[in-house]
């Protein structure tokens, strides 16, 4: 498993919010999923209104995210 730090724009009403989310997963595009499906979940936007600009691995080190400092714990 690898941290992943995403960075871009989601539809949050009738603008655009600026998002940077770290996430942990076994490659690119799993990690993509999991942020579509955050939004998805936790704002209702659908994935064509979340627009990803970077994706990129991380150290998970420099993570301040609670699910990435949780999975590197004992690492």
């Amino acid at each position: 498993m690898k941290a992943y730090r995403a960075t871009g724009t989601f539809r949050n009403g009738r603008t655009d919010q600026d998002f940077t989310l770290d996430v942990v997963a076994a490659d690119e595009d799993a990690a993509q999923h999991l942020v579509f499906s955050n939004f998805g979940s936790r704002h209702g936007t659908p994935r064509r209104f979340v627009n990803i600009a970077s994706m990129e691995e991380i150290d998970p080190a420099t993570s301040s995210e609670p699910r990435v400092i949780a999975h590197f714990r004992d690492q």
